[in-house]
């Protein structure tokens, strides 16, 4: 089984950026695909991006297209959402979780994911 642990939230302001990391523990990381979830007080959990376990295929939600940017590194065992020109919505707890059943592709619906991370927190000022 494997455990995740995301870090590299804080506070920011408009305009800034922060890298996240997903970084995995007790089974290598490559063989999965590898989503990354938002939640926002008060709001469900929503797709951000993902990942394909080579790297190969990636997603964006239309609301960060153009500003994230995923990726991943199988050597380190993580995979990294650079988050750029960041705005007061985006301001969530991020989570990043693998895709069921070794699945090729990324998908929007958490559902399709079973392995999650405890999140970690982004807040952006204005």
């Amino acid at each position: 089984q494997v455990q995740l642990v995301e870090s590299g939230g804080g506070l920011v302001q408009a305009g800034g950026s922060l890298r996240l990391s997903c970084a995995a523990s007790g089974r290598t990381l490559s063989i999965y695909t590898v989503g990354w979830f938002r939640q926002a007080p008060g709001k469900e959990r929503e797709f951000v991006s993902g990942i394909s376990w080579s790297g190969g295929r990636t997603a964006y939600a239309d609301s960060v297209q153009g500003r994230f940017t995923i990726s991943r590194d199988n050597v380190k065992n993580t995979v990294y959402l650079q988050m750029n020109s960041l705005q007061p919505e985006d301001t969530a707890i991020y989570y990043c979780a693998t895709r069921k059943s070794f699945a090729t592709s990324p998908a929007p619906l958490s559902t399709e994911y079973d392995t999650w991370g405890q999140g970690t927190q982004v807040t952006v000022s204005s």
